[in-house]
C-alpha cells in the first residue's frame, strides 16, 4: 500500500489543500435545523458527505461529537467514515487518543487496522505521555499506509503551560515533539506520513518546523478566529506543508449542499492564495 504522505500529497495536488471538519455540535445541529438527536447527527454527517466527499482532499470528523451518542452514535460515525472514503476523501479522525502498552495498542489496532470497522486513513494522537508511547500508532501506520498526526502547538490557551515549558536539555516540550516527528519521517518522499497539530492562531510560534517532512495540519482557521493570511506568520518558510482546517466556517453555511460547497470553495481559494498551491 502507499504510503499516507504520498497519498495526501496527491489529494492535495488533485483537489486542493484543505481539510473540513465534520463537528456536529449541538449548536450548529439546532442552526441547521436539526434536532439534537441520532436522526440529528445522521442527516448532518450524511449532507456533509453528499457536499464535500468528492470534492475536499481530507474531511476530519470529529469523534466525540459522534461518541455523546453512544452506540448508536458511533455506527454512525462507522458509516460516515466508509461513505467519505468510498466518495474519494481522505479519511482523518480527531481522537486525539495516547496512552501506554497495550492500551495504545489497541487505540492503534481500533482505527489504524483495516480490518476494523473504524478504520481511517490517519488519526490526531496525543504525545503527553511521550512520544515513544506512540510507538504502536506510528508502527501500524506505516504498515497499512495510515498516517498520524501529533499535538505539538495547539491553540487553546491552556496548552503553552505545557507545550512551552522547557526540558533539560533547553528545548521547549514542543520542540522536543516536532524533533522526534521529524525523525520519523526522516528520507520520505514526496511527504511524510507522520505530521504535527499546529494551530493557526498562535502567531509567531517560536519554533523549527521546516525539517518536519511530513504535513502540518492548521486548525484554528475561520470561526475560531485565524484567517488564511495568517498562515505566513506560523508557518513561513514551511507554507508548503500545511494543510489548512476548516469546520464552523464552512459547515454553519449548511444544510444546503450547493452552500456547503460554495464555502469549501471560498475558503479554498484564499487558501490557495496564501500557500501558492496547485
Amino acid at each position: 500500500m502507499e504510503s499516507f504522505g504520498t497519498r495526501l500529497h496527491r489529494a492535495v495536488t488533485e483537489r486542493g489543500p484543505l481539510c473540513v471538519g465534520i463537528d456536529p455540535h449541538p449548536g450548529l445541529l439546532a442552526r441547521w435545523g436539526l434536532a439534537d438527536d441520532v436522526q440529528g447527527l445522521d442527516r448532518f454527517a450524511r449532507t456533509v458527505t453528499e457536499a464535500l466527499g468528492d470534492r475536499v482532499a481530507v474531511v476530519k470528523p470529529q469523534s466525540a461529537f459522534f461518541e455523546r451518542f453512544g452506540s448508536r452514535g458511533v455506527a454512525i460515525l462507522e458509516s460516515t467514515i466508509r461513505q467519505l472514503r468510498d466518495a474519494g476523501s481522505l479519511v482523518l479522525l480527531d481522537v486525539k487518543r495516547g496512552d501506554i502498552g497495550s492500551t495504545v495498542s489497541a487505540y492503534a489496532a481500533a482505527y489504524l487496522d483495516p480490518s476494523s470497522p473504524l478504520y481511517v486513513d490517519a488519526v490526531t494522537a496525543s504525545p503527553y505521555l511521550g512520544v515513544g508511547s506512540l510507538a504502536p500508532m506510528f508502527e501500524l501506520a506505516a504498515e497499512h499506509g495510515g498516517g498520524v498526526f501529533v499535538l505539538a502547538l495547539t491553540s487553546n490557551p491552556e496548552g503553552a503551560a505545557v507545550q512551552r515549558a522547557r526540558t533539560a536539555d533547553g528545548r521547549t516540550v514542543a520542540q522536543t515533539v516536532i524533533d522526534e516527528i521529524s525523525q520519523l519521517n526522516r528520507g520520505a518522499d514526496p511527504l511524510g506520513s507522520f505530521g504535527l497539530v499546529v494551530g493557526a492562531t498562535i502567531g509567531d510560534t517560536g519554533h523549527d518546523l521546516s525539517g518536519v517532512g511530513g504535513p502540518l495540519l492548521a486548525p484554528g482557521l475561520g470561526a475560531q478566529g485565524a484567517g488564511a493570511a495568517d498562515l505566513r506568520t506560523v508557518f513561513g518558510s514551511s507554507l508548503s506543508a500545511v494543510l489548512p482546517s476548516y469546520s464552523r466556517e464552512v459547515l454553519s453555511a449548511g444544510p444546503d449542499v450547493a452552500a456547503l460547497r460554495a464555502a469549501a470553495d471560498r475558503v479554498l481559494a484564499d487558501c490557495r492564495a496564501v500557500l501558492a498551491a496547485p
